[in-house]
């Protein structure tokens, strides 16, 4: 089977591809000119582009939290039969007015309430505090009662 075009089809088919690449043409020329008339709306409207995309980047990254959570799993002592640890107590060796003032430092009292309590000045209180801290090598409160419970020196 072979085809055979004949002249009044190819001067169709002439015309056609001749109109196709005409008003492929014109649209370039249409584009061209857009693009020249608008240059500034055209520059306008990418630098919009470009900052939007930079301040919804900027929001996330500022939305973020920058502190992780961390959960801490800890053995809790808690025991109706209580029996004081003596060889923790001498090997630190700390008074019974140490031992009854980290107790009140585990129930969560103040200094100052803690020497209401045991009816001492605010300034005896901070010295078994420090004396506590010296001893037993911590530096805070929490420190201190953790170490004590997991040592058997307080319930």
């Amino acid at each position: 089977m072979t085809f055979r075009i004949s002249a009044k089809n190819k001067q169709i088919i002439i015309y056609g591809v001749s109109l196709a690449l005409l008003l492929l043409l014109l649209k370039w020329l249409e584009w061209h000119f857009i693009i020249i008339n608008h240059a500034f709306e055209i520059y306008a409207g990418a630098i919009a582009v470009v900052f939007t995309g930079l301040g919804i980047w900027l929001a996330i990254k500022l939305i973020k939290p920058k502190v992780k959570t961390v959960i801490i799993e800890k053995q809790v002592f808690a025991g109706v039969d209580f029996v004081l640890n003596e060889a923790e107590f001498k090997r630190l060796r700390l008074s019974p007015r140490e031992l009854e003032v980290l107790q009140l430092m585990a129930d969560g009292l103040s200094n100052q309430q803690i020497a209401e309590r045991l009816f001492v000045s605010l300034n005896t209180i901070k010295t078994h505090t420090s004396n506590l801290f010296l001893k037993m090598e911590v530096e805070r409160r929490t420190q201190a009662i953790e170490m004590a419970k997991r040592l058997g020196l307080i319930p």
